[in-house]
């Protein structure tokens, strides 16, 4: 694997990191503390082309490769790692599946608004009861003449309160498990569709997500996504793609609270010298280094795959299960560091540290990346 990065790939992450250190970082606590969805500093991801990073330019992308999309999620996701999965969501989840199974009168609808953020989208698969289990999907699409009714209520659904239109996941063939599933474009100001109230969440405080209802949502037959029956293939091929968005997202958050517990043992002192001169210390950020650098391997690995067109869900899952360990750990480490001010909300530490805790949990949480990569493994 070849680990140099070309040019455009090198500008697209300067890009990114310019706008994440002159105007998200800056603002990126004050919006974990209002709960507050950065319309503004979207609208900004959207006019530098990092919401369509792999959109075609022919549907209004940059037209460039999952390992941009990677350098410049992680770039993103050190400043803000609300912004960063609100990122994510718009690419992967939303974009990519359009890209791959819609239609060109689908794509020419949304895509050239969405990859620069005039509208917003998200994913809508987890349930009440189909979290892991995506499979056991209880919101239904039945026909209705040409078109379909649409009855259920999703969970989790990031970017939902903000969001112009979402890809729906539901069964219209009951009781043919994953067969049966099949995927819909559902705009939110659609008859029948309800948004929850935001959820108030322990990190990404400000990556709004809420409960989705729809009762009797009807849809016209231009609203399937691919064809009937395909939903499942096609949500568990926007997760892979999600898994390399979320790996990204944890490595930004592991680098953040990694760089300030280095800015802060430099300039905190005890016994009369900085604590980054004490041995617990220097091995701490010894440890956390050498784990975001594995990390970022993994991930490029996985995007490297994806850009070559070649099957890519174990390196995926490798890297967002790895990733998102790394990002917990290095950001318990960081607390430690900072001692009694990790603790505090007047320090990064504690915000990076409530942030980390969602990346093993969302688009698969560590235990179904580790069933997903054995799987794999077993099959060779």
């Amino acid at each position: 694997m070849d680990l140099t990065l070309t040019a455009e790939q090198k500008l697209l992450r300067d890009t990114a990191r310019e706008l994440a250190t002159k105007e998200i970082l800056p603002r990126a606590a004050e919006l974990d503390r209002a709960h507050q969805f950065p319309r503004a500093l979207v609208n900004r991801l959207g006019e530098l082309g990092l919401l369509g990073v792999m959109v075609p330019e022919a549907w209004g992308g940059a037209g460039m490769d999952a390992v941009s999309y990677a350098l410049a999620l992680e770039e993103i996701s050190r400043a803000c790692a609300s912004t960063g999965v609100i990122m994510s969501v718009q690419n992967s989840l939303v974009c990519g599946p359009l890209v791959a199974h819609g239609t060109d009168a689908q794509r020419a609808r949304w895509l050239p608004d969405l990859a620069t953020g005039k509208k917003i989208g998200c994913f809508a698969l987890s349930e009440p009861e189909a979290g892991s289990d995506a499979a056991a999907q209880r919101t239904t699409a039945t026909k209705k003449g040409d078109g379909w009714v649409l009855n259920g209520t999703k969970n989790f659904i990031t970017n939902a309160p903000a969001a112009d239109v979402m890809l729906v996941a539901a069964m219209t063939s009951p009781g043919q498990g994953a067969r049966g599933i099949s995927v819909f474009l559902v705009p939110t100001n659609a008859p029948g569709v309800k948004i929850g109230k935001p959820d108030d969440k322990l990190g990404i405080r400000a990556a709004v997500s809420a409960q989705v209802f729809l009762a009797d949502c009807a849809l016209g037959a231009d609203a399937l996504l691919g064809a009937e029956g395909e939903g499942f293939k096609i949500a568990m091929k926007a997760l892979d793609g999600g898994r390399i968005g979320i790996a990204a997202q944890a490595v930004g958050i592991a680098r953040a609270a990694f760089e300030d517990a280095v800015r802060y043992a430099q300039e905190r002192k005890t016994f009369g010298q900085p604590i980054a001169d004490h041995q617990a210390i220097q091995f701490k950020l010894a440890d956390m280094s050498t784990e975001i650098e594995a990390a970022r391997l993994l991930l490029w690995r996985a995007a490297a795959k994806k850009d070559a067109g070649a099957r890519y869900t174990r390196e995926a899952a490798m890297a967002k299960l790895f990733a998102s360990e790394v990002a917990n750990r290095v950001a318990k480490e960081a607390v430690q560091v900072f001692g009694g001010y990790g603790y505090l909300a007047d320090f990064p530490a504690e915000r990076h540290f409530r942030d980390a805790k969602i990346t093993e949990i969302y688009e698969g949480t560590s235990e179904i990346q580790r069933l997903v990569i054995a799987s794999s493994l077993l099959k060779d």
